[in-house]
């Protein structure tokens, strides 16, 4: 049982369309055959690990190297695209992986959620539950077996952020604990207690400027160093896998020459200059090795870079002799890589793919597995096992030098687990993800929904190739694509939106939008489902889908309760002898990960709430990526999305306000030369809302009206007190009267990166702080008068309160972009025929 959990954490999962090596790397991975080292790399989010270290351990020293990030980095923002929170964190997931795929380490994670900024360890481990994450922290020191665990932070204020002190305490604490059978017992029981030999934090130059390689007591990493091998410095390499951090603009250039990391001493025996002094990182660290050392380093010497194949029978011989030692991690990872050695001397291409990217359990599918040998050794497949398909075949194939075998089959999908991130499959807290099945407890994410099993017959041994299965195509611009197989409900109901504003108790009209996502019709009833006080009608809707893709969209009219509430509208499609099914789909797509594929609850969020708004008409020009349009929507406006070319002063003018997305001056190239043109709109009269910007080499003096600092003052605490400094403004007023009740509720934090300081003609509205700061932080919500209009630059977080439906903040974002003043006439669109009116 031991050895199928390590597997089940430590073999990488192939997402994208199979690479095979070349000739250098095929030796740079023989070389690393004879290296029985590990080393963790401990931080709190994705994109804290330093790379450098990551490749040099993995490239150069040829250590099994992997990344525990504590989160998923969901609380973070998002450069590139919308998604925020749980997508957020899916998609910070795959540029993990991405980043791995490059560096070549491993990843893991804890089931603590990234709540957002935290101001101290103390409010994390508050809301993170310590004891729950040490458990898992402490599960993958065991399991994975670290001789060297590093820490990109200390255990203290240096580090800047609560989550990244909680890092470096939770390393110690599972430094210590991991080694002990009476921590977590059960689980030492299955794992067995791992004494680390070493703890070694990775000074930043941020927290100390002196370090350096002559600092008593420090280990210096010459991570600059170059690889003819693979013919880049490890630094080069470095940068590359950080750039993978798309959402958070962490491109990086490559660099080259000599450069050090400095690792400090924490726990554990101390090293004088190498990390893995004392450390046995030879075969003859396992009973039984010292047969194997001499047979990989024979391997090593012999290699051919023009005939690979040639180093199989060695690689086999190593092989045999692996099987007769005991198990252990290095038993069972040393046999993954001899494996992996032998399939890519032999040129060995294995692939599954199937005639669609997803279907539903109990529908058919058409699968292609794909064979090649392209070596003249002699080769045969002897089984192939697809226990999703429920196929288990003995067979007897030859595979010839260069001959392309296909095997085609068409056969029923019998599993019927969802491919949804197995994190997000149940409900869960502000700070920890519910993870049912403790097997799952750090990996990085699901095992492929449907996996097809080679045995292959080589010079007499039998060994298993796993793949999962993939959808491929033909894009005409980017060539060969892929994208993993999914398997998802016969059909998926998504609601009209997510939040749905009721401002009085006048009914409204419910669209819902049901796919089929299967082969075969599929047919039913639809209902809604919604909480004592609202109804709904009709009681329920009939559907019938034919074909794949197939759309239907139904409506229901809902009826508001009473009272002022928040609540939640279920959907539910019961399919007829298949079942009720309840999920929506969403797909996160971009070029640098593989498109994944979540499965939420048909949920929306039913927001009663006295909410009064004036004019009909908003602008909103494109930051960071937030999804204020579609909240906007739903308060009753009509959004345009203003292109750059779009932003005149004739179409301004016909505005009732413009909204600037977050980050918007941080990230629009050409935001200096159309600011200007925004301020005569609001100077003649309109209103214009700009949402938080972070300092740096913006200007903010030369963006605003009048100056303004951007500071990194923040509140993070949600429900932290909130003073209303000016109740008799008109922003708190008008249209809607706001009061203390309207900050209730509020999720992750109250705002971020407000103005500090700024000029006297801004008027502070409110007045916040964390527990404990002090002075109070006024610069949340800041409006000055500019001659007949209003300019308004706010650091709250709507850009994380309305697609929640907090009902407070659609009231004051209401207020904010009813400000401004009635238009005339409609926006001359680009295109448009309408004539310009002079």
């Amino acid at each position: 049982m031991k050895r199928l959990i390590v597997i089940f954490f430590l073999v990488p999962v192939y997402v994208f369309s199979q690479q095979q090596p070349d000739a250098s790397r095929i030796h740079q991975r023989l070389k690393k055959l004879g290296v029985l080292t590990s080393v963790l790399y401990m931080a709190a989010h994705p994109d804290d690990e330093n790379t450098r270290v990551i490749t040099y351990f993995a490239n150069d020293r040829l250590a099994t190297t992997a990344y525990l990030s504590l989160t998923r980095g969901d609380g973070g923002q998002n450069l590139i695209g919308s998604e925020i929170r749980d997508q957020l964190g899916v998609l910070r997931t795959q540029e993990l992986l991405a980043a791995r795929r490059i560096d070549g380490g491993q990843q893991f994670f804890t089931r603590a959620n990234d709540f957002g900024f935290s101001k101290s360890p103390k409010e994390t481990f508050k809301i993170w539950g310590e004891e729950e994450i040490l458990s898992d922290v402490v599960t993958i020191i065991r399991q994975y077996q670290p001789d060297v665990i590093i820490t990109r932070f200390p255990p203290d204020e240096r580090a800047g952020h609560g989550h990244h002190t909680a890092s470096a305490m939770l390393a110690e604490k599972g430094f210590e604990a991991a080694a002990r059978a009476d921590q977590y017992p059960d689980q030492a029981r299955e794992l067995g207690p791992w004494q680390v030999k070493r703890l070694y934090t990775n000074t930043g130059r941020w927290w100390n400027t002196s370090i350096n390689e002559n600092t008593p007591g420090v280990v210096t990493l010459p991570v600059g160093g170059y690889s003819p091998l693979l013919g880049m410095s490890y630094t080069e390499i470095a940068a590359i896998s950080r750039s993978q951090h798309r959402s958070q603009g962490f491109g990086s250039a490559g660099t080259r020459g000599d450069q050090p990391e400095f690792l400090e001493y924490v726990r554990g025996q101390r090293a004088e200059k190498d990390l893995f002094e004392g450390i046995n990182t030879t075969w003859t660290r396992l009973q039984g090795g010292e047969r194997i050392q001499p047979l990989v380093d024979k391997a090593i010497a012999s290699f051919r870079h023009e005939a690979p194949a040639e180093s199989v029978p060695a690689l086999l011989q190593i092989r045999q002799e692996m099987l007769k030692l005991s198990p252990s991690v290095w038993r069972d990872r040393k046999l993954d890589e001899v494996e992996q050695l032998v399939q890519d001397c032999l040129g060995l291409y294995v692939e599954a793919t199937a005639n669609t990217y997803q279907s539903a359990a109990g529908q058919s599918v058409r699968t292609t597995l794909e064979l090649v040998n392209r070596s003249s050794t002699t080769v045969s497949i002897v089984r192939i096992v697809a226990r999703g398909l429920g196929f288990d075949s003995t067979c007897s194939v030859p595979l010839k030098n260069n001959i392309l075998v296909n095997i085609k089959t068409t056969k029923t999908i019998k599993t019927r687990e969802f491919s949804s991130p197995y994190w997000l499959s149940e409900p869960h807290g502000i700070g920890r993800f519910t993870v049912q099945d403790p097997r799952l407890i750090g990996q990085a994410e699901n095992p492929p929904a449907i996996s097809v099993s080679v045995l292959y017959n080589v010079g007499g041994q039998v060994i298993t190739i796993t793949r999962p299965l993939i959808y491929k195509w033909t894009d005409p611009s980017r060539g060969e694509l892929s994208r993993p197989f999914q398997v998802v409900p016969p059909v998926v109901v998504t609601l009209s939106s997510s939040v749905l504003i009721f401002p009085d108790t006048t009914s409204r009209t419910v669209n819902v939008t049901l796919v089929a996502t299967g082969n075969g019709a599929v047919q039913g009833g639809l209902r809604l489902e919604a909480p004592t006080g609202w109804k709904i009608t009709p009681n329920s809707i009939p559907f019938k889908l034919t074909f794949r893709g197939e759309e239907q969209v139904v409506s229901f009219r809902v009826s508001p309760s009473s009272v002022e509430e928040t609540q939640t509208l279920k959907a539910f499609a019961v399919v007829d002898k298949a079942g009720t099914f309840d999920r929506s789909m969403q797909t996160i797509q971009y070029d640098h990960i593989p498109t994944q594929t979540l499965l939420p609850r048909a949920e929306a969020r039913l927001v009663r709430v006295a909410l009064k708004k004036s004019g009909s008409v908003v602008g909103y020009i494109k930051g960071a990526g937030d999804d204020i349009p579609t909240a906007l929507r739903v308060m009753g406006y009509d959004v345009l999305e203003l292109k750059h070319e779009e932003i005149t002063p004739d179409n301004l003018r016909r505005l009732d306000a413009v909204v600037l997305g977050i980050r918007a001056w941080n990230t629009q190239e050409r935001i200096k030369f159309y600011m200007p043109i925004l301020l005569q709109y609001v100077e003649q009269g309109g209103a214009l809302i700009t949402q938080y910007n972070t300092p740096g080499d913006v200007d903010a003096s030369l963006l605003a009206p009048y100056p303004l600092t951007i500071s990194r003052d923040r509140v993070t605490e949600e429900d932290a007190a909130v003073t209303i400094l000016k109740p008799d403004h008109r922003v708190m007023q008008t249209p809607n009267k706001i009061t203390q009740a309207d900050f209730a509720g509020w999720v992750q934090e109250r705002g971020l990166y407000f103005p500090n300081p700024w000029d006297p003609r801004y008027e502070a509205i409110l007045s916040m702080n964390d527990t404990g700061e002090s002075p109070a932080k006024n610069g949340s919500l800041l409006v000055a008068q500019y001659g007949s209009g209003y300019f308004v630059y706010t650091g709250l977080s709507f850009f994380r309160e309305l697609p929640e439906g907090v009902p407070g903040a659609y009231r004051l974002f209401a207020n904010l972009v009813s400000m401004g003043k009635r238009p005339a006439a409609p926006v001359a669109r680009k295109g448009s025929k309408r004539k310009k009116q002079k």
